[in-house]
């Protein structure tokens, strides 16, 4: 990171080589720099977590298929309205006084420019979540009850103006358009930017470990460095760990579903723990070779690749259909987004329990891996510039690209009621929407490679993270650490896929939301503690 002159704000109050407790340094038996019980909890919670799934598959399975539905159907309420105070508090930052602050001090200077930022940001964030749902999501609403099925039905959804998609296949495109946007814009984003903010403004003008403990330091003061600390950190391992499976087990079922579409290859239990192993053994290469010389080139090649495939399909495919589904699409966005947020008097339980409450619980389930690893190369921007190019400028990117790839499939299905792309399987659909296309082996073959590198970057900047949280907030742990944490994300993902059979993105979901449900407790105290850490500094000048 580059060096403020700013420097009466960078006294750790607590160095971050030295233990927290007892101020002896970390002890590092086979080159692991063990933090306090944070490492050994969550790494022995983990192991014995893949050991007991792998015992008892059929119950597990049950479980899994139990748990998800539990409890996206009993708290959709508090997932939507937690998400709702994000978005409003981020807003908040941004209008007053606040949003001037500068993450690092007064003269901090930005450690990467706009390009390598953004790259990271959605190589990090969304790149595997919107290869699989790109095309799926929108084709989903269509044909359920955000569209297709209430036009042919005669009926409205709840959140729909009366009579406004009835007989009209355009009018139900944009308005599932705009319940795919919902999941990918300004809430999402928020997430992270809370997760984000908070701890490069601890960490940055504070002075203290970049770690999650330290977000809370206005909240507990000393005793983050206890146990209320160790429990923050060692939940946050828990939510980025099983986050990033569910990520993989898509990008996983995604690329053997492309593989075998393009090749004939399997998609059996072997196929998925040969492939899995294989990238994880790339991430691996990836995460010793560190931020700048792995996760940074790997991003902007990846985001040149989805660029290139972006615009081939907007210029190859039905062109004009696609930006009229852009901008149709984002104005109802806009038109619907309140209506789409409210958490009560819903008739709809699939999108608000089935839909909405998985993606909020997923997206915090990711926010420590994504918040931290926003944080770590966002230095030097204003609170201001930071949340308006961390939320508003991927919201744009989302319409755009979630326009051009349901819009194209979606306009198949009107062209065809009988089009292939409608009936595919989820894993597929990408794929079956490029094969009408011209040159669609190598743009099928193109989306199977930025699944696979998404998938690298996402493991790769997970392992970072998860290595800082478990050595208390250092970014240069040990290598074997950040090698234990990488390979433990393709196990963790392998087995959820392993057990789940036929139910296995259930299962994957399952373990996301699971995280996802106390960690919104835990983002929600965030804000409190960021907004008294601000409200301090501006106070001091």
């Amino acid at each position: 990171m580059a060096d403020s002159s700013d420097t009466s704000e960078q006294e750790a109050p607590h160095p971050v080589d030295t233990d927290y407790e007892t101020g002896q340094h970390n002890i590092t038996p086979f080159g692991l720099d063990i933090h306090n019980p944070v490492f050994l909890i969550s790494g022995l919670s983990i192991i014995a977590f893949v050991l007991v799934t792998l015992m008892f598959q059929e119950g597990a399975t049950e479980f899994f298929g139990w748990l998800r539905p539990f409890l996206t159907s009993n708290f959709d309420w508090f997932f939507l309205g937690s998400a709702n105070i994000f978005v409003l508090f981020c807003i908040f930052l941004m209008v007053t006084p606040m949003g001037k602050i500068r993450l690092g001090g007064k003269d901090a200077k930005p450690d990467y420019g706009y390009l390598g930022w953004f790259a990271m940001l959605f190589a990090a964030g969304m790149g595997i979540g919107l290869m699989f749902f790109g095309v799926s999501e929108p084709m989903s609403h269509y044909a359920s009850s955000m569209g297709g099925i209430s036009v042919v039905d005669g009926a409205r959804t709840d959140w729909a103006p009366l009579g406004a998609a009835v007989g009209d296949p355009i009018a139900a495109r944009n308005l599932g358009m705009a319940a795919t946007i919902f999941h990918w814009a300004l809430h999402p984003w928020a997430i992270y930017a809370v997760v984000a903010l908070s701890l490069a403004f601890f960490t940055y003008n504070r002075g203290l470990p970049l770690t999650l403990r330290s977000a809370f330091y206005p909240l507990l003061g000393e005793r983050v460095w206890g146990w209320w600390g160790h429990a923050i950190d060692t939940l946050a391992v828990f939510a980025t760990l099983f986050g990033l499976a569910t990520s993989l087990g898509f990008g996983t079922e995604q690329a053997l579903a492309g593989l075998n579409f393009l090749f004939g290859w399997g998609t059996g239990n072997v196929a998925k723990v040969v492939l899995i192993a294989i990238i994880t053994g790339m991430a691996l290469i990836s995460v010793l070779r560190g931020l700048d010389g792995g996760v940074k080139i790997l991003s902007e090649i990846n985001i040149a690749l989805a660029a290139l495939l972006l615009l081939f399909v907007i210029i190859v495919g039905p062109t004009g259909a696609i930006f009229d589904t852009i901008v149709s699409g984002g104005i109802a966005y806009v038109k619907e987004v309140i209506p789409l947020s409210m958490p009560f008097g819903r008739e709809d339980a699939n999108f608000s329990q089935g839909w909405t409450s998985f993606y909020w619980a997923w997206w915090i389930s990711w926010s420590p891996f994504v918040g931290m690893f926003i944080a770590r190369v966002s230095r030097g921007r204003t609170i201001r510039e930071f949340i308006f190019c961390v939320i508003v400028i991927p919201t744009f990117v989302s319409v755009l690209w979630m326009g051009a790839f349901g819009g194209t499939a979606v306009t198949q299905v009107i062209a065809d009621a009988a089009a292939p792309v409608k009936d595919a399987a989820l894993p597929l659909k990408l794929f079956v929407m490029l094969e009408p296309l011209p040159l669609a082996t190598i743009t099928s073959f193109l989306g199977i490679i930025l699944v696979l590198v998404f998938f690298v970057t996402s493991s790769d900047s997970g392992s970072l993270v998860i290595d800082t949280i478990t050595a208390g907030g250092k970014t240069d742990a040990p290598a074997a650490q950040r090698v234990f944490w990488c390979t433990f994300e393709g196990i963790v993902a392998a087995v959820l896929l392993l057990v789940g059979g036929s139910q296995a993105l259930t299962a994957l979901q399952a373990m996301a939301v699971s995280t996802g449900f106390p960690f919104t407790i835990v983002l929600l105290a965030m804000c409190v503690s960021l907004y008294m850490g601000l409200r301090q500094t501006l106070k001091e000048g």
